[in-house]
């Protein structure tokens, strides 16, 4: 990527961070502040916010907001990045990393708006100019956030405000799907410094010349690898192709090697590299445990007791599909619990209510798929239940980190059948720790381990099904009959993926792939995914109230 000497106000703010601003000016600062200096001196040995280049104003927003001492990711990121340097980041989830790209563009910014304070005003246009028609609005930022889900940039939205709060012109402005064009066409016609946004509504305001980003002075890439899993690879260059090269940019991610590795070769003028490792094992805050289950049944019953524990404040349980979400969310609230469901399926309005109904404690369960909860950050999320293991190791590591945040203690549970060792064994392997397992008097499993060969079944020999579906569909009140097993068990007995464990019949058993019963997520008939019987397809769209009965 080309460069270019053409200089702005921020780019004479990062010169003075990196000391090359001339000596008069850099003594003028310091008289400026003399506070600023003795305060300095009387701190503590450690960095503090002060000392990574924070001005007063700033600190006095963190300090509000409840920030003592910075994170090892800030303490790295915040002198990097007030200079103007690229960032390259990885670093756990729950360590900081908003803070660490949004503190230093909003200094750069306080900084900016002090010397344009200094500077004469231009003189106002004649009445003729100001009768004039005025053009069609273009939002030119100067700051660009791109993160992978709304209520990702929702977070970020909020922390600029905390953070900014003592500056006199800083608005930010979200740029989301789900929310009506001409609600941000207000929004755009501000002209906001800061735009957060989801990549795809964002191309979509590029393309109709409501946004220009000709001017853009930074770009921040939040949780990179996710956009990349996502499908937003040409999303991605194509805004960054309508960006100056001059900009700054800023690329966090979980992981630096793969698909991030050839990016950020594309995207980054040679970047401050900034790597912080923290294994799982050291976040004893979080207390990590297994409990095996023998069917679906045993696992809907286990975690109702469990979500009855009086230590729990909130809870997120994490499900694989976003229908499973919507029917545990269902049978939750069924049993008496304050639930709601959380995905990517919800209209933006009812995804809003449902995360202020968390966080104002309306609600104690939050059902969620893993795109949905990133980014959640909710001070009293004691718990975290894995409802269903998550498809990729990682993403055990960002679910778990929805609790214990800033320090706080947290329990983060596992409900596993005896077919998803595999699947055990590479969080494991991933978090370079063995789970400890648990057993609850009155819950135990029947099997203390897998046995037989290929996946195992549930009690070897086939039964039919049938059972306590009952015979209500959730949002009509009326429904076919339905059982939770739906359709006999092959005679070699079906595994939990929908196949026997001899590779036999499709036809019942905990499959995904069933069409004709059983548990799985592509029954018909059966307890999951039903849409004419059993716990079946009832969608939320916001926060639920506990029911009881039928």
């Amino acid at each position: 990527m080309t460069s270019s000497n053409t200089s702005s106000p921020l780019n004479a703010i990062a010169d003075q961070a990196l000391g090359l601003a001339d000596a008069p000016a850099q003594a003028a600062a310091v008289a400026a502040a003399p506070e600023a200096v003795a305060a300095e001196a009387a701190a503590p040995a450690g960095p503090t916010f002060a000392s990574l280049g924070l001005s007063a104003d700033v600190v006095s927003a963190l300090t509000a907001a409840g920030y003592q001492n910075p994170t090892p990711v800030q303490q790295r990121a915040i002198p990097a990045g007030i200079a103007g340097r690229d960032l390259l980041v990885s670093s756990p989830t729950g360590s900081g990393k908003t803070a660490a790209f949004m503190l230093p563009a909003i200094e750069r910014f306080s900084q900016l708006q002090k010397a344009q304070a200094s500077q004469p005003r231009e003189p106002r246009p004649a009445d003729g100019a100001r009768n004039t028609r005025r053009p069609q609005p273009v939002a030119r930022p100067t700051m660009l956030v791109l993160t992978p889900t709304r209520e990702l940039a929702m977070q970020v939205t909020t922390a600029a405000a905390t953070y900014g709060k003592h500056l006199k012109r800083l608005r930010t402005v979200s740029i989301l799907g789900g929310v009506a064009y001409g609600q941000q066409l207000m929004l755009l016609a501000k002209n906001p410094e800061i735009l957060v946004a989801t990549p795809g509504r964002l191309i979509d305001h590029l393309e109709r010349g409501r946004i220009d980003l000709s001017q853009l002075q930074i770009l921040v890439l939040d949780e990179a690898d996710r956009m990349l899993d996502m499908g937003f690879i040409e999303d991605i260059e194509t805004i960054v192709a309508a960006t100056p090269a001059t900009r700054q940019t800023m690329l966090f991610s979980a992981t630096l090697d793969g698909k991030i590795g050839s990016l950020t070769g594309r995207l980054l003028k040679d970047p401050e590299r900034i790597e912080i490792v923290q294994r799982l094992e050291q976040r004893t805050n979080i207390a990590q445990t297994v409990h095996y289950v023998d069917d679906r049944d045993h696992k809907d019953r286990l975690l109702d007791h469990l979500l009855r524990d009086e230590g729990l404040d909130q809870a997120i349980v994490f499900t694989a599909t976003k229908m499973d979400a919507d029917q545990l969310a269902g049978r939750l609230a069924d049993a008496g619990f304050e639930s709601a469901a959380l995905h990517g399926d919800l209209p933006q309005g009812a995804r809003n209510r449902t995360i202020k109904a968390l966080r104002e404690r309306r609600v104690r369960v939050l059902v969620a798929t893993d795109v949905a909860a990133r980014g959640i950050d909710i001070p009293g999320i004691t718990h975290v239940f894995n409802y269903d293991l998550p498809k990729f190791a990682e993403d055990y590591v960002h679910r778990i980190g929805r609790t214990g945040r800033a320090g706080r203690s947290g329990i983060a549970v596992s409900l596993v059948h005896h077919a998803e060792q595999g699947a055990l064994k590479r969080i494991e392997r991933f978090v370079r720790t063995p789970l400890p397992v648990n057993v609850v008097v009155g819950f135990e499993p029947r099997k203390s381990a897998p046995s037989g060969n290929g996946r195992p079944g549930f009690g070897g020999r086939g039964r039919p099904g049938g059972g306590n579906g009952g015979g209500r569909r959730f949002g009509s009140g009326a429904g076919k009959p339905a059982g939770n097993g739906g359709g006999a068990r092959s005679s070699s007995g079906s595994g939990w993926a929908g196949k026997s464990a001899g590779g036999g019949s499709r036809d019942g058993g905990f499959g995904g792939g069933s069409r004709e019963g059983g548990f799985g997520g592509g029954s018909r008939e059966g307890y999951g995914g039903s849409r004419d019987g059993g716990y079946g397809a009832r969608r939320s769209d916001g926060p639920r109230t506990a029911r009881r009965g039928s």
